[in-house]
Order: C-alpha cells, then structure tokens, then sequence
C-alpha cells in the first residue's frame, strides 16, 4: 500500500429522506497501520467499514485513494455453486494467478486455517464456523493493500482466530492496512496504531489509544536480539513492534503477544538472521545477558 486511503467530509444515508447513519467523517488509512473502529451496535461501524472498502458510496463527501482491498463480513453468503476449494480457485485465477497457482493457493490457505478437510464440500453444506474460515481465506489469497475485517472473527474456532491475528500482523508488517471491528475488547489488544469510536453519526479518535501496549491492555512479548553494531533492524520488524531500546549491537523490543510470531519470523528469516537472546512473556522483561542486575 502505496498511499494513503482518505475519507474526507464523508456522510451516509439510506433513501433521499432517510436519517444520516454517518456524517461528517475525516479518516485516514495510511500504509502498514492498524485501526480499530469501536462502537455499540447500530452506531454504523459496519457502514464505515463498507465505505473504506469501497463496497458503499458516500452520501456526501469524497473518498481517495483505491489499494487492493479485501473484505471479510461476519456473515459470508453460503449459496455459492462452488466447493470451497473451487470457489478459492476461481477467485485466484480473478486475481490473476495461473489455474495451477490459484489451486495450490487455495490449498495452502484453506490448510492453514485448519478447512483443508472440507475443501471439495459445496459452500451451501459447510457449517457457519468454516464458511467462515472460507470468507477469511478468500480475503488473504490476493495479499490485499488494505484488509478490511467486520467482526471476521465471529464463528472461528481458536487456531483460526489465532491465526488470522497473524495474518493481520503480517499484513500490517508488510506496509499493508487493517481496519477491523471485533466485540471482543481482548481482540490484538496493545496493538492497533489507532482506535476511533462512532458515537452518534460522528467518528472520535480514543485518545489513550497508541502503538505502545499499556499494562493491563493484553499480552506483550519482550524480545532482546543481538547483532553487529551499527546493524538495522528488519524494516518489517520495527514496524511490528510497538516499542524498541537500542544499544550497540543489542535492541530490546516490545511488541502485542498476537504479533510475536510474525516479529521472531522477520527477524529470523532476514539475511544474515538475527541472534535471538531471550523473548519474555506478558509483560516479564527478560534478562539481557549483557547488563548487570
């Protein structure tokens, strides 16, 4: 994701005398961010979130900027006339895959949100929990700019929901965006860059919401890697961590426990790999063997 997506002055309405569910909307969606929209329900979150992802038209204002976006509803239509294995192909192959590359895609993908199993049942016989994981994995096959989840997670088993907290951390590790809905609070907790909360047609940004995980806002890995002085830190890593100390040759970095798998990944796959000393659990601060206690 390349630039910025901008709702400038966005309202929307249904019908030409119909109430404003939204009005007066300024947001900005910019490259490798994560946004949480908040809100109790009938407020318009899911309108926001049609209107990011361009599934809407605003009423009034304007909307700029067009990443490759992706959508996943709570509710996935089930009817298809496909298999879920060839539903995932066809949609491959749209994005511009070979049919042999769409196919093994579409495998991988339904493999690692544990539906491999039901790749050849028709879309109408497959419970709501693994149409689901089908809608999820049809969002992820194109490695979209811009994510956009409202409420992906409901229905999903825990691997799966565990999963696609990966998957979000590496959308947002590779400079793409994420701006998700979810009623659990606990949901990447520590990690969204913003948080922004409709109330009462109008958009309001918390303002205790930041990169950095507080005390009490979910898990956090402290992670302390060494390298030569004077060595950077994989771009993608910096950008998953919500805080990072440097001292020559070893950082101590902070990061929300759904993204430390994608974090130690970047760091252990980057050429040469880091060396990774300690990686310390909610919150308990490893020891660097370096200093003195």
């Amino acid at each position: 994701m390349q630039h910025d997506l901008r709702l400038v002055g966005v309202g929307r309405r249904y019908g030409i005398r119909g109430p404003w569910v939204l009005r007066g909307i300024d947001l900005v969606v910019a490259p490798g961010t994560l946004i949480r929209v908040e809100g109790a329900n009938g407020t318009g979150k899911s309108t926001l979130l049609r209107l990011v992802a361009r599934l809407d038209t605003p009423t009034e204002g304007r909307i700029t900027g067009r990443p490759h976006t992706a959508y996943v509803p709570e509710r996935f239509p089930a009817s298809l006339p496909f298999t879920a294995l060839g539903y995932l192909t066809h949609l491959g192959a749209v994005h511009g895959l070979s049919r042999t590359a769409a196919h093994q895609a579409a495998g991988d993908v339904l493999e690692r949100f544990g539906a491999a199993a039901y790749a050849d049942t028709p879309m109408s016989r497959l419970s709501k929990g693994t149409s689901q994981k089908v809608a999820v994995a049809q969002a992820l096959l194109a490695e979209p700019e811009l994510l956009v989840l409202d409420e992906a997670w409901t229905g999903l088993d825990a691997p799966a929901r565990a999963e696609l907290e990966r998957a979000v951390a590496e959308r947002t590790a590779a400079g793409g965006a994420v701006v998700f809905v979810d009623h659990d609070p606990r949901r990447l907790a520590g990690a969204p860059d913003a948080t922004y909360t409709v109330v009462e047609t109008g958009l309001e940004r918390r303002t205790d919401s930041g990169s950095s995980p507080e005390p009490g806002t979910g898990p956090v890995a402290f992670v302390v890697v060494q390298g030569p002085p004077g060595r950077q830190l994989p771009p993608e890593a910096v950008r998953i961590a919500a805080a990072a100390e440097s001292a020559p040759g070893t950082h101590h970095l902070t990061v929300p426990g759904s993204h430390s798998d994608v974090l130690l990944r970047a760091l252990l796959t980057a050429s040469p790999p880091w060396h990774v000393v300690s990686v310390g659990p909610d919150g308990t601060r490893p020891h660097d063997p370096g200093s003195r206690s």
